[in-house]
Formats: C-alpha cells, sequence, structure tokens
C-alpha cells in the first residue's frame, strides 16, 4: 500500500518528503491489532531502512498491521515531530474499519530518539492539537514499546537528540520533554528493551523510566540484555536479544488477557503456580 500523507498543506517536508505513515497490513482481511512503528535517528533523520519496515515485518508476523512513521526532523523543533505523530495515531483510527485495525489496540513502537517520539504520544502530547480535522480519535496508544531510547533529558543522556529536538539552547526546562519525569498513572503500559553495553543511549533511560512506571503502578516490563550496541534492531542470530519483539507481543496480549479475563490475574499468584505443578 502507498504511504499517506498526514497533512493536505505540502510545504509540511521531511528530510526526504512528507509526513507520511507507509501502511503494512497482515492481508488475511482479518481484524487486527495494530502497530505505530517510529525509527529513530537523533531527531536529526529517520533510519527508516533498519528501524522502519523491517521491524513492522516481524509484527506483521506475530498477527499486527504496522505503520512506518516519515516524521519531522531538524530544523524541525518541538512540537512538529509531536505532532506528525499524533496525526498519524489519529489518521490510523480513522481508517480502523477500511484497514480492519483494532482502533482500540492501537500500540506504538519507537527506537532510541523514535522511542522518545513514542513515548512523547503517551506523556507529553496531551496539550497539544494537531488539527480539528481529526479531533475525536484518540491520539494515546495502547501500549508502547520503547527500545533502547532516550527516555529522560539529563546531562549524561544523549546530548544531540536534546539539541535536535529542542534547539541549540535547550538546556532550559528540560524536565518538560522528559519522559521519566512526566509519568503518571494514566500513563499507557510500556515494554522496554535495552542492552547494558549501549554506548550511545545509557540503559540508565530504560532504569529510570521502569522505576517511574512502577512508582505509577503502571504495568510496564524490561527486557534487559548485557550484550548489544547501540541500534540493535531485532537483535538477528543473537540467542538473548532476538526475542525482544516476541516478549513485547506477549506483554501487548497479556494486556488483553487481563482486561477480557477478570480471573487472568491469579495466575500470577503462588497458590496458582504450584496447583499448576
Amino acid at each position: 500500500m502507498p504511504k499517506i500523507y498526514l497533512w493536505d498543506d505540502e510545504s509540511v517536508k521531511t528530510a526526504v518528503d512528507r509526513p507520511s505513515i507507509t501502511p503494512m497490513l497482515c492481508d488475511d482481511g482479518k481484524i487486527h491489532p495494530a502497530v505505530l512503528v517510529i525509527p529513530g535517528g537523533g531527531y536529526g533523520n529517520v533510519c527508516e531502512s533498519t528501524e522502519g519496515s523491517p521491524i513492522a515485518e516481524g509484527f506483521n508476523e506475530s498477527g499486527f498491521h504496522a505503520f512506518v512513521l516519515d516524521y519531522r526532523t531538524a530544523p524541525a523543533r518541538w512540537p512538529e515531530p509531536q505532532l506528525d505523530a499524533m496525526r498519524a495515531m489519529k489518521i490510523i483510527r480513522k481508517m480502523a474499519d477500511e484497514w480492519r485495525v483494532d482502533c482500540e489496540k492501537v500500540s506504538v513502537c519507537g527506537f532510541s530518539a523514535g522511542a522518545h517520539l513514542a513515548g512523547s504520544l503517551g506523556i507529553l502530547c496531551n496539550e497539544l492539537d494537531c488539527g480539528s480535522d481529526l479531533e475525536k480519535f484518540s491520539h494515546l496508544p495502547y501500549a508502547m514499546i520503547l527500545c533502547y531510547g532516550v527516555l529522560c533529558f539529563e546531562s549524561w543522556s544523549h546530548q544531540g537528540t536534546c539539541r535536535n529536538l529542542l534547539g541549540e539552547d535547550f538546556t532550559g526546562d528540560l524536565k518538560k520533554y522528559s519522559l521519566i519525569d512526566n509519568v503518571t498513572p494514566s500513563t499507557p503500559p510500556a515494554f522496554l528493551m535495552h542492552t547494558v553495553c549501549d554506548q550511545a543511549v545509557s540503559y540508565r533511560n530504560s532504569m529510570l523510566f521502569a522505576e517511574a512506571m512502577a512508582a505509577a503502578k503502571v504495568p510496564c516490563e524490561l527486557a534487559l540484555n548485557y550484550w548489544g550496541q547501540h541500534g540493535m534492531l531485532l537483535g538477528k542470530n543473537t540467542l538473548d536479544v532476538s526475542c525482544w519483539q516476541h516478549s513485547a507481543v506477549s506483554f501487548i496480549r497479556t494486556l488483553e488477557a487481563l482486561e477480557s479475563d477478570p480471573g487472568y490475574i491469579n495466575r500470577y499468584t503462588n497458590a496458582y503456580q504450584s496447583s499448576m505443578l
């Protein structure tokens, strides 16, 4: 399916074209949950060829429709990338019947700075307006999958991401744009993937985000592996990192199970597990 442009205004440009989503749909004619895939690139470019369509294909194999986002990057600043992501989520829900998407189950998956953008949908975007024509459709993701993400704006985190999103003088109120500082009990559930050996974006981003989610009592799962440089993608031909996408899908399916079956939570007790032996 060809890309869908997000804005009617043709003067709104990305580095390569115009802000868009490229639908990658399951072809069985059935209704499926969906994932908006947001590649990284430090808010300086969009790594679609590595963190876009290959990731979407993996979600297709797991029974999810997928949509790859091309969004504005530097010199575009906050909130322009966020507005692109919001509009993408709303368009997916607007087109849910035609694309056979379960509009209640549209999650987001982002990488590196794309993880910050993905997390922005669930945490930072509630006061933004991306157009009255889509006002009735929600931008909030069902769940957030945040991979080796820039999730906090601190001196030890990724300064290039801060600079590209906020401008050269980015040392103001960074907590306003930092995901971990804005988690609330209404934040969507999150699955996090990171590696301790990430040389570009410290795994502390994911550790602190998981702690913030736990403090807010919001479901959060952290897949923290030791080996792996920044940009591990699908972790092909590894025994450990390669499990993350399957685990993320299992996390989403578990959320669905807990919603549909009130008794499912009892499986997470010693008494239940002992009875299964």
